[in-house]
């Protein structure tokens, strides 16, 4: 991955550019609305989110299902979606309708994702960052598998279209294989909801994917399966995490109270 310099002062007045104190507000994906990309934010990365409508719901009286792993997982019942700005009504529309869009109009859903990622880049080359995307908020929608139209040319994916943009997510299918998108990085999140799906993290590890684990106490164990454990919570930017770790997080919101396997306690 590409590495930007931070601008100085210096060159700030020198090139006579102000580096902006609001983050960038696409039609798809937006940053610096809440406290995970904030989190990816700072000198030298922006992080932008795709939030949409996770697991299971309706589409003239067709189900979809945007999270294929979180019955197993059981993550859906302590599901950020309606944590910080989720709580209000407008937000969870928004996501929905964006939602609805990618089933019903993806050829327009991706033509905007394209425009944003676009923007995206062009703000980052502006002020000497790193431009970086999540593209699953909310949801676990297999993109490299999606094939978009850039400047007239099709791209087997979205990641291919942006070499320069650095994607990365939190993931539950532990058999997504991205080896060969150097531009894309996963975390496979686990869960001891029911021994088939925990077991799963040999093969996850195997796919070159480290394991989030959310903990109930913030004092994170030093090792958990035999890996050693990082603090997950000091920033979101898991593509610069060491290879073969737990990344620790601490449960929030609804998680907090979550009793099924997906949030672990260590006794």
């Amino acid at each position: 991955m590409k590495q930007f310099k931070p601008l100085t002062n210096e060159s700030e007045n020198k090139m006579n550019i102000q580096i902006p104190t609001t983050g960038y507000k696409g039609k798809i994906i937006a940053s610096g609305n809440d406290a995970k990309t904030i989190k990816g934010n700072g000198d030298k990365f922006e992080t932008a989110i795709f939030y949409g409508k996770p697991y299971k719901f309706f589409i003239d009286g067709k189900q979809y299902n945007t999270c294929s792993m979180a019955g197993s997982a059981k993550c859906y019942i302590g599901c950020l979606n309606t944590a910080g700005r989720g709580i209000f009504d407008n937000v969870q529309l928004a996501r929905q309708n964006k939602t609805i869009m990618f089933y019903k109009e993806r050829e327009k859903f991706l033509s905007l994702l394209v425009k944003d990622c676009k923007a995206m880049l062009n703000r980052s080359n502006k002020y000497g960052w790193q431009a970086c995307i999540r593209l699953n908020g909310t949801t676990d929608i297999q993109f490299e598998k999606i094939p978009v139209i850039k400047d007239g040319i099709e791209y087997s994916n979205i990641f291919l279209a942006f070499p320069e943009i650095q994607f990365y997510d939190y993931t539950k299918i532990f058999n997504r294989n991205v080896k060969d998108i150097p531009n894309y990085h996963l975390t496979w999140s686990y869960s001891e909801a029911n021994d088939w799906y925990a077991s799963n993290y040999k093969k996850a590890i195997a796919n070159g994917m480290n394991i989030a684990v959310v903990f109930r106490n913030k004092n994170l164990p030093k090792t958990f399966l035999g890996l050693p454990v990082i603090n997950g919570d000091k920033d979101d930017l898991r593509f610069l995490d060491q290879k073969n770790c737990i990344v620790g997080l601490y449960a929030k919101g609804k998680a907090k109270h979550d009793n099924t396997g997906f949030v672990v306690d260590i006794v």
